[in-house]
């Protein structure tokens, strides 16, 4: 029985970064729909989106740090990730006209160094944004 439970928070987080997802990617396209793209600097859009996520009701934090040990010794040099959304989804934004597989890599590093399940990588430099958003599972 107790498995089960745990099952059933699993899946109403998964519902809830369903919807916050849902959420993101809305902004994404509202922001892109007014700002254009390509041609604006990645931390415009960042900005514009955080607006425009806050607006929505979610919380939003930028340039989080993630802290990176080794071998027990907490590194002098974290990572930052663009944004976390309602600590559960991590938003890796950029401004490319060439998308890299890597930044895919990237936010899944970040899913495992924070223990989270669910991240985006949303490119505003594709002419179409839709076409620059990149779900990226941690699947433990």
């Amino acid at each position: 029985m107790k498995g089960t439970k745990r099952a059933r928070g699993k899946d109403k987080e998964k519902i809830i970064e369903d919807i916050i997802s849902y959420q993101i990617i809305g902004a994404a396209i509202e922001v892109h729909r007014i700002l254009g793209g390509p041609g604006l600097l990645e931390s415009v859009y960042e900005e514009a989106l955080v607006w425009e996520l806050q607006n929505s009701g979610l919380d939003v934090k930028r340039q989080v740090c993630v802290p990176i040990s080794y071998k027990g010794n907490q590194l002098a040099t974290p990572l930052r990730i663009d944004l976390l959304v309602d600590d559960l989804v991590i938003v890796e934004n950029k401004a490319t006209t060439q998308y890299n597989p890597i930044f895919e890599s990237q936010t899944l590093t970040y899913l495992r160094l924070m223990n989270l399940r669910l991240g985006l990588v949303i490119n505003f430099g594709e002419t179409y944004v839709k076409n620059g958003i990149h779900r990226v599972p941690n699947l433990f």
